[in-house]
Formats: C-alpha cells, structure tokens, sequence
C-alpha cells in the first residue's frame, strides 16, 4: 500500500496523518518520552504503522490477514524501522488474546469498526488497550459519502436505501456490513470514555473528482489537497465524506 507521505496516496490520508501526526507529537510532550508505544488495529501491510515508526515510535500492528502482515514485515524492513514494528495475528474482537490491555499511548483504528459485528463493543476494546490519557485514532466508512456516490451513479434506490438502512448499506452487494454518521462515532467513542478532541472528513471531493482530472492538469493534486484539507473541519462536509476521523482522547490528554 502506499505511503501517505507520497502525493498520490496523500488523497486518501493526509488529513488523517496531519492529525495523528499533531497527537502523537502532543503526547511525546506530555510524556517527556521521545518513543511511543502505538498500537495499529487492522493495520494491514503498515500504511500508517511504518510511517509512525518512522517517527521513533514503537508500532504493534494486529491484524487478521497473514499476508498481510507479511508485506508489513517487508515493508518495514525496507523502511528500515524493522525494529520498531512488530506484527501479530489477530483481530478486534479478540484483541485482548494477543496484546494487553492498557499498554498503549496511542491506538488507530482504521477502517475496522465497519467489519466488527457490535461497533460499540469494537470501540470499548481498542479504548481498553490505552494508558491513561491515551489517544484514539478513529477512521470509518461515513453514511453520507456512500448516499452521494450511488446517487451520482445514477443508483437512486440503492441510495434511497442507504439512507434508511440502520446500517447504512445500499443493499445485498454492499460489501460494507456498516457505515456511519460523525454524531453516531462520536457518541461510540464518548460512550467507551473518552472525549472527542476533533472529527474530520475524510474523502470529501477526492472519490468524486476523475481521476484523470487530477492526474494530468497540472497543479489539480495540490489544489485538491488544499481542498481537502480546508472542507475536513467544517461540519456541513462532514455528511459527504466518504470516511470520517474522529480524534478520542482520555481525560486531561489535551492539556497534560
């Protein structure tokens, strides 16, 4: 997968990386400790991890895919961070039979709450794997950006029912088991005991732009990450984007 720090890629995840970059920084402030224990739910081939290892960080990457996990160890060899990131089999439900609970400065959680069966138990687990004024890493498919995109395909129904569903799902073939509203993540992460520190929206123009458009004009990438970054605070966009993030933070994190 790619580096989110390569310009292609930064579509997808610059926003993210700019905010997970800015709360590890604030907890190695507030820890006096230069190196952070991390851990990557779902964390795949290190798309995330291997750069946050690139910051010092120790990275522990669960995830369920032993190819998966084997492309991180490539990966992270490759990056020369080897030592600093470490790979195990398992997955959100049971996250507590391979790691320990409360260990960890920070925890992502990316693009996992949209496959586990009960979202807010998912969300009291990774919650559980943090030290005390710890910070979560929340991303997850959004309601909002899914409706538009079957809309502007020309699939009325299925966006009609996308809207209605309980889960957000535009029908049988949806390969999504769940998708959300940031007022329904927020309240998951403030009912497993955190508080929000800030929800962004991810993806809001970048999935509907041709990709040719910003492939071939010249200065459209840049101009598109401006765009990107400018509408992800604002919460009249949040209700388009394709994923949200939502910063959750112990209490007192922010002001330790």
């Amino acid at each position: 997968m790619p580096d989110p720090m390569r310009p292609r890629a930064s579509l997808r995840t610059a926003v993210v990386w700019e905010v997970l970059k800015d709360a590890l920084d604030r907890r190695v402030k507030a820890t006096g400790r230069e190196s952070l224990d991390v851990l990557d739910t779902g964390g795949g081939s290190g798309n995330f991890a291997v750069p946050v290892a690139r910051l010092g960080h120790r990275v522990t990457v669960v995830d369920p895919s032993p190819n998966a996990l084997f492309a991180l160890e490539r990966r992270a060899a490759e990056a020369g961070v080897a030592d600093r990131v470490q790979g195990v089999q398992g997955d959100a439900h049971g996250l507590f039979d391979v790691v320990g609970r409360g260990g960890y400065d920070a925890v992502l959680c990316h693009g996992v709450l949209e496959y586990v069966d009960d979202p807010a138990e998912g969300v009291r687990n990774v919650v559980d794997a943090l030290r005390p004024e710890g910070v979560l890493s929340l991303l997850a498919a959004g309601l909002g950006g899914a409706v538009l995109a079957r809309a502007l395909a020309g699939h009325f129904k299925e966006a009609k029912q996308a809207l209605e569903d309980p889960d957000g799902r535009w029908g049988e073939g949806d390969p999504v088991p769940h998708r959300f509203t940031a007022e329904q993540l927020t309240e998951l992460v403030e009912g497993a005991g955190l508080r929000v520190g800030a929800v962004h929206g991810v993806r809001v123009f970048a999935d509907l732009v041709p990709g040719v458009l910003v492939d071939t004009e010249p200065g459209a990438l840049e101009a598109l990450l401006k765009l990107e970054a400018a509408a992800a605070e604002i919460a009249a966009f949040h209700s388009v984007a394709t994923q949200l993030h939502v910063l959750g933070e112990a209490r007192g994190a922010s002001e330790s």
